[in-house]
């Protein structure tokens, strides 16, 4: 494994980000347990995000679609066809299988063994609904979450009156089979995404789908990923997705390759013509003003919430030989900062008595903790030397650090440290609230 993604993946366990899944009973592979710091981290992502799409673009709403649909939904959509299969691949050896497009070499990476032709290997999961488990009973927990937004158009055309070019927005999990899990948070078999589908006229969808690409790069950029980090791939006609008249990746360069991150995809009338051939639903629209009927076209832009979770760790790691501290100035110890955005940062603000033994600096740091975290997201630490707390808060991206020591009992104020550029100044307990709201917010 590449070394810089073992040392985040290091970091994430050891500082309550990222678990094994099941670790006690060995884990369980390709699944992982957010941890106290990681569900901060990942619900700010998620709330950045539906904030983004339905508050600072109008005419977007969003939905919460269930995972169980029927089994009919799969059918339609093409995802129990041969369209939605990897290759799949397994040594005539050691009998382990692979994902034919992951092998550099036709042997067994494993043993170097003879490997069998391919075979198409669908990603749905199967599972069953009621007592009897039997052909009847079979449905699939959802590879996707736009399908429930399509099966709901007309619905939230019509309760949230509607009308066209418009947006549903959708946060959730999604669940594939995946022959060859990897890479961490990057591939797994079940994992959280955010979808957008905006509903458009035909003619406009060049146009939209254009706006829509810039609007998520500019995004991308705001929440703390590097611009040079970054790239598009316009994917070409043989390589997309069955629905894609066109489909641009945007791609983040990882610590184990240039991947994807986010689609945008020009869907054309696939999904919502499909659904309506399948189930008999008319779900054209129609347009009171030019008295048309018509398959909106829909553009796509549809973000993995853990693929972006790791992009912002592999943007914000750094390791640190020289030392920021006088802890590890004295020792040399690589120090490691995690410069998340203020934003995404799970934990904004620190409050640290300098000492624990003096009872009136633990009041008082008490008292100032209990008033923010009212605010903020915030931890309080009196173990170890002050050093050694700076150090743990700037391990897991803490934006301010508040030390209270003996001049705070003379003057009614503290020291406030910021993690990026390390400088402190002294701000005065009744300012302390307006002074971080400023910083953080703003």
């Amino acid at each position: 494994m590449n070394g810089l993604l073992q040392k985040i993946i290091s970091l994430t366990k050891r500082r309550g980000f990222i678990f094994s899944s099941s670790e006690i009973y060995g884990g369980f592979g390709s699944c992982y347990d957010y941890g106290p710091l990681g569900v901060e981290m990942k619900n700010n992502i998620k709330r950045l995000w539906w904030d983004e799409m339905t508050k600072n673009h109008e005419n977007v709403v969003g939905l919460d679609a269930s995972i169980l649909m029927s089994p009919k939904v799969w059918q339609a959509s093409g995802h129990l066809t041969a369209g939605f299969a990897d290759e799949l691949v397994e040594c005539k050896k050691c009998h382990h299988r692979f994902r034919k497009d992951f092998l550099k070499e036709n042997v067994c990476p494993d043993c170097n063994g003879e490997l069998t032709s391919p075979r198409k290997f669908n990603l749905m999961m199967k599972t069953f609904v009621g007592p009897v488990e039997n052909e009847a009973s079979i449905t699939y927990l959802r590879a996707e979450t736009c399908q429930g937004i399509y099966l709901n158009f007309e619905n939230v055309l019509n309760s949230m009156r509607m009308k066209i070019p418009f947006g549903i927005c959708q946060i959730g999990k999604s669940f594939r089979n995946e022959i060859t899990p990897r890479d961490f948070l990057y591939r797994m078999r079940e994992f959280e995404q955010m979808e957008f589908q905006w509903f458009c006229q035909p003619k406009d969808a060049n146009k939209f789908f254009d706006f829509w690409l810039k609007e998520r790069l500019k995004w991308l950029e705001s929440i703390g990923l590097k611009k040079e980090n970054l790239r598009i791939f316009e994917v070409p006609e043989k390589e997309r997705a069955h629905y894609a008249r066109r489909q641009v990746d945007i791609e983040y360069k990882f610590p184990f390759g240039w991947k994807e991150i986010e689609g945008v995809h020009n869907r054309g009338d696939w999904d919502l013509s499909n659904h309506s051939k399948h189930s008999g639903k008319d779900l054209r629209y129609f347009d009171n003003q030019t008295k048309e009927s018509y398959f909106p076209f829909i553009i796509e832009t549809s973000i993995g919430v853990d693929r972006l979770f790791l992009a912002l760790l592999c943007d914000a790691f750094e390791e640190i030989k020289e030392g920021r501290t006088k802890t590890t100035a004295s020792t040399r110890e690589v120090e490691i900062l995690l410069r998340l955005n203020k934003k995404v940062a799970p934990v904004k603000i620190a409050v640290l008595p300098l000492v624990k033994n003096k009872p009136e600096l633990v009041k008082k740091a008490e008292s100032i903790y209990q008033d923010l975290k009212l605010h903020f997201v915030c931890q309080y630490d009196e173990v170890g030397s002050i050093g050694r707390r700076y150090r743990r808060q700037d391990e897991i991206g803490t934006f301010f650090c508040l030390t209270v020591d003996f001049e705070s009992l003379k003057n009614d104020d503290l020291t406030v440290r910021d993690r990026d550029t390390m400088k402190q100044e002294r701000i005065k307990t009744k300012d302390l609230l307006s002074f971080l709201k400023e910083k953080i917010t703003n």
